[in-house]
């Protein structure tokens, strides 16, 4: 994984100094609530219902177990002793102290992170591939690239101050783990006829109030351009994205109002004029780059078997293993929605505890996915059963990736200021209404996605079964909403139609499993019965109503 360099630590610390300075003014009363906002956002500062809530980077997801053993360790100092690991792969933390602020970012420096640009109207975290590297069908780890754009985005003059927030994910597979086409810029490296490496555009995605998938600008870019091209079309947002109505100020609301093909046109003239310019890196930079992200030294002796004799552990490799590309080892996801749990939510223990079976067990690397869980992406076959018995032992051997009780949700009205509704108490009954292993087994594949309000960082749109929780006249209330995907067919979900109490929701999910599986034919996932057969027996089951006794 990259390693800072002299230039990049001496950024952090500088910026920990910065607002070290700004707080103790702010405390001091020397600056206002309205004048350090700006400030405190720009670290990745929000205050939330109850207390401060920190989001802190991790870039394209990637950490090592050092990383992760301080951000165990700064759950228990400075929060309650747990962290959230969140859909854009980083992690927050919601009960922090305003004068502790400054010491959580130089506890981050000091392992090479921070929270730069993790709120405000700036290009975000870079996301990508939670299994990049590791996959057996990418046709090259897309990381490199991802880091390129990261060091291109920090700090960058131009676009600090965007007309919304911006989000980029970088994919290297046909396969889309990173809901690419969902972002507003989403870009999957790709061949072309003549075997050259090059990027695939897909610009005006996103979630929120209006949801939109991405359509494609360009399908390709060579590599040795992706900076330029990327600057072209954050250029031509820039300059006519809209700042009077923050509803419409996002580059899809652009993309969709002008057109697709207006956009590009305009994008193809900066990108010429840009070209002329010679604003990209120089190769030598990539270089640098690249070898930071070289295979381990794999054991190319690991046996390939698996031992399935213990049937609980045959079940967490079938559900949480994924296929490696190196023969002999396999990429572990571990689940943080035990039956009951919140989404995301990891006690300093656990954290620590996966730090040192990265350390131990995947050649010091971890990864954290948009779905809110973490993964081991180097795992010798031979070592899993040992890896599962202490994730077992400590609460993290649930063998549910994909399925009903992999839900994805957001905090909620219980810590969002944003929030309309509460996604945590949901998130648990549904995981409790569909405990037992046997009706998860026999469910298959389903992706679950809560959103506590419009803004839809849980993802809802994208869930093959999606929940909303909207404000009814001072009542939280939740709709329904079938057949979202955020994978390489990505489709945006349908509202069945009147919302649902707590309860209410919990039953309609049920209902809604229960007509898939009367509907399915063989082979068929959840999301391709509904594609098949359409909303309609959804709807009749979910709305009827029950006969009267008597």
């Amino acid at each position: 994984m990259y390693k800072y360099d002299s230039y990049d630590q001496a950024m952090v610390d500088t910026r920990v100094a910065e607002f070290r300075d700004q707080t103790r003014r702010r405390i001091a009363g020397h600056l206002t609530e309205d004048q350090f906002k700006p400030l405190r956002l720009m670290n990745g500062l929000y205050l939330q219902l109850h207390a401060y809530m920190l989001r802190v980077a991790i870039p394209y997801g990637t950490l090592n177990s050092a990383q992760m053993r301080v951000l165990g360790d700064i759950a228990d100092k400075y929060d309650r002793g747990y962290g959230h690991f969140t859909t854009r792969q980083n992690i927050q933390y919601n009960w922090i102290k305003l004068d502790e602020a400054p010491d959580i970012l130089a506890d981050l420096a000091s392992v090479e992170m921070h929270a730069i640009q993790t709120s405000g109207n700036c290009i975000r975290n870079i996301s990508s591939d939670q299994y990049a590297g590791a996959a057996a069908d990418e046709i090259v780890d897309p990381r490199p690239y991802a880091e390129l754009l990261r060091q291109w985005s920090s700090f960058h003059p131009e676009f600090v101050t965007l007309p919304r927030k911006f989000k980029i994910a970088v994919i290297a597979s046909d396969t889309d783990r990173a809901a690419m086409r969902l972002h507003d810029i989403g870009i999957q490296i790709v061949r072309n006829m003549a075997g050259e490496l090059g990027c695939a555009f897909y610009v005006g995605g996103g979630m929120g109030r209006t949801p939109m998938i991405a359509p494609l600008i360009r399908d390709f870019v060579p590599l040795d351009q992706l900076i330029t091209y990327s600057e072209a079309c954050l250029r031509v947002y820039n300059r006519y994205g809209r700042r009077d109505n923050k509803y419409k100020a996002r580059i899809k609301i652009l993309v969709h109002e002008i057109g697709k093909e207006e956009y590009s046109r305009q994008v193809e003239a900066e990108f010429a004029h840009l070209l002329t310019q010679g604003i990209e890196p120089p190769i030598a930079e990539l270089e640098r780059i690249v070898p930071f992200f070289a295979d381990p030294a794999y054991d190319l002796t690991a046996p390939d078997a698996i031992d399935r004799s213990d049937p609980l552990f045959a079940l967490w490799y079938d559900r949480n293993c994924h296929a490696h590309k190196q023969p002999g080892y396999s990429i572990v996801t571990i689940s943080l929605k035990p039956v009951g749990g919140i989404p995301g939510d990891a006690p300093a223990d656990q954290i620590r505890l996966m730090a040192d079976l990265a350390r131990d067990f995947s050649f010091d690397e971890l990864r954290v996915t948009h779905a809110q869980n973490i993964v081991l992406p180097h795992v010798r076959k031979a070592d899993l059963y040992d890896v599962w018995q202490q994730l077992d032992a400590a609460g993290l051997g649930t063998a549910n990736l994909d399925g009903i009780g992999d839900i994805i949700a957001c905090p909620g009205l219980d810590y969002c200021s944003l929030a309309n509704a509460r996604s945590i108490p949901l998130a648990q009954k549904i995981s409790e209404r569909f405990a037992a292993p046997e009706k998860q087994a026999a469910i298959g594949e389903l992706k679950l996605k809560i959103s506590g309000c419009i803004n839809a960082c849980g993802h809802h749109h994208a869930g093959h079964i999606g929940i909303l929780g909207v404000d009814k006249k001072g009542v939280e209330n939740y709709q329904l909403s079938l057949g979202g995907c955020e994978g390489a067919d990505t489709s945006l979900g349908k509202i069945t139609g009147p919302g649902f109490d707590e309860d209410g929701i919990v039953d309609a999910v049920e209902k809604s499993t229960e007509v898939y599986l009367s509907q399915r034919k063989d082979g068929e996932r959840f999301l391709d019965t509904y594609r098949r057969i359409g909303m309609e027996p959804f709807k009749e089951a979910i709305y009827a109503k029950e006969p009267v006794n008597g």
